[in-house]
């Protein structure tokens, strides 16, 4: 059985942060992840994706933070539990929980956050028939891990959110040939990436072609060319394509989650905004897997939450007790 002060249900980013705001109350942390690895969505689908958002980094590549925050919280000497899945949750007494994962792992712990990200998730596939048939290696994938694996290589990248023109902006100089399909003229992500991927097409770096959705794949057992019909004229355009990456999103599935009496809206766990925490106490939500008023899913609004989160968690372990942090620095090392 592992004892703990904090259970983090998420290794992803957020979870990650938690660890280092925990610590500096002196709140040990364990990590439980469905996933091998820690990092979440940054590591398991796009680990060499850029950020532009993270305070401090211009760009930094998705894996190079994951990293950075592992070594972050190391201070804080953390425990984590991978490859499991959390199947149980169930409050004894006042304030102690104790958790189960899908392996009989036993978590003790006198508060529970969840930092799950979008779930146990999976990529959203296009209605395009036929497109099963050129995945597994065949020229359709759903994420990218590795972009030199299409340097000098014709490839369609179809989405319209910050991944669609994260990648495009990245990939434009990787890549031989490169063509953005989205269904609209208008798109969903940040502005300053939508004016690179407009500063692409006019210089003709790449082909953009708006109002325009998937209709066909083939080839002859790898994927060949890639059809686009309009949607307003019908018209009908062919693109030669070596890879296709449709970039719609993930489809969030709560699992257990669900199961666990706390408010729910649209997939999401409704928290309180003073805290974060959620209906039962002693029980948090933090990152993309909450819900409230005005909610941005950004890495940077997860940290925030994050630090709201463990002075909250903090008082409810230690009512009225007020904590100061102390540290020290030692042949340039700092010791909390």
């Amino acid at each position: 059985m592992i004892s703990t002060d904090i259970a983090i249900i998420g290794a992803g980013p957020v979870g990650l942060f938690a660890i280092f705001e925990a610590g500096l109350l002196k709140m040990r942390c364990h990590l439980i992840d469905y996933l091998p690895q820690v990092g979440g969505q940054l590591s398991e689908i796009y680990p060499k994706k850029p950020i532009y958002d993270i305070p401090g980094y211009p760009t930094v590549l998705a894996q190079e933070l994951v990293d950075n925050l592992v070594k972050q919280a190391e201070p804080f000497h953390p425990g984590y539990t991978l490859g499991e899945r959390i199947e149980g949750l169930e409050k004894r007494g006042e304030a102690d929980f104790v958790l189960t994962t899908n392996m009989g792992t036993i978590i003790e712990a006198k508060v529970v956050v969840i930092a799950g990200g979008l779930g146990c998730f999976e990529p959203r596939k296009p209605a395009v028939a036929g497109l099963e048939q050129f995945e597994n290696g065949r020229g359709v994938n759903y994420m990218i891990l590795d972009p030199e694996k299409y340097r000098g290589q014709k490839m369609v990248i179809a989405g319209g959110g910050d991944s669609a023109l994260d990648w495009t902006i990245f990939l434009a100089d990787v890549v031989s040939e490169l063509t953005l399909i989205h269904r609209s003229e208008s798109f969903r992500g940040a502005p300053d990436s939508v004016n690179k991927v407009m500063e692409l097409a006019q210089s003709g770096k790449i082909n953009l072609v708006l109002n325009s959705n998937l209709n066909s794949v083939s080839g002859e057992g790898k994927l060949e060319e890639v059809e686009v019909i309009h949607n307003r004229t019908m018209e009908k355009s062919v693109f030669k394509a070596d890879h296709l990456i449709p970039l719609f999103g993930l489809s969030p599935k709560l699992g257990p989650i669900e199961q666990w009496n706390l408010n729910i809206s649209k997939s999401a766990i409704e928290v309180n905004t003073d805290d974060y925490s959620t209906n039962i106490p002693g029980i948090y939500a933090i990152g993309d897997i909450n819900t409230y008023k005005n909610k941005l899913k950004l890495i940077l609004c997860g940290f925030h939450e994050a630090a709201l989160m463990s002075h909250s968690a903090y008082q409810y372990m230690n009512p009225g007790v007020k904590y100061t942090m102390k540290y020290t620095t030692v042949n340039g090392v700092t010791e909390f």
